[in-house]
């Protein structure tokens, strides 16, 4: 063989080897992609539950406290609201995910507001139905935040995967993008006030 077809050899195998590379961490991408949406999905699927438990929550209390409509109106509206508000995964701004945390946060709020008026209301409190819608509401609260933190740890390896070198080179190519986090709502780094 001559030295012209050595050298043709040798960059034609670097050429392949160099797409092999390329496709290798375009596909490694593009798992850690559907990774992070796929937690989406499971972040979502914890508050249509929360959102699926609490009309019985409602009609609970309602039985008990039906003076209180003012909270029990506020947590249907939040509710309504909470559920209208929906992320595309593949399109998640920072602007839509606030405003997605927005909604969840309101119906955090009225939710704290409808325990709360339950003190006032020792039979309630003993009731089965609400013992146990409690108790299914604080577990999915629990799962909530797991499901948020676990995306937040795979969108922050998503991200930090498209910035290394030279993975960064096939994300900006294909156009991989930063994922957002969760964050927390403003004023929870302050401890809240409890009084009796």
């Amino acid at each position: 063989m001559n030295r012209k077809t050595i050298i043709s050899i040798a960059v034609v195998g670097l050429l392949v080897i160099t797409a092999l590379w390329g496709v290798s961490k375009y596909n490694g991408l593009v798992n850690n992609d559907e990774a992070v949406s796929g937690q989406w999905a499971n972040v979502e699927n914890q508050y249509q539950r929360r959102a699926d438990l609490i009309p019985n929550l409602v009609a609970t209390v309602k039985g008990y406290a039906a003076h209180e409509s003012e909270t029990l109106e506020g947590v249907i509206a939040a509710r309504a609201k909470a559920t209208q508000v929906t992320i595309d995964p593949d399109k998640m701004t920072p602007e839509k995910l606030q405003q997605y945390q927005a909604a969840q946060g309101e119906l955090s709020s009225a939710l704290g507001k409808l325990l709360m008026i339950t003190e006032n209301y020792p039979d309630l409190k003993a009731n089965q139905n609400f013992i146990e819608l409690q108790a299914q509401l604080e577990g999915t609260e629990n799962r909530i935040s797991t499901e948020r933190t676990k995306f937040n740890d795979l969108s922050k390896e998503f991200n930090a995967s498209i910035r290394r070198f030279p993975t960064n080179i096939i994300a900006s190519m294909t156009g991989f993008e930063k994922r957002n986090y969760f964050e927390a709502e403003e004023g929870s780094e302050k401890a809240p006030e409890v009084k009796f």
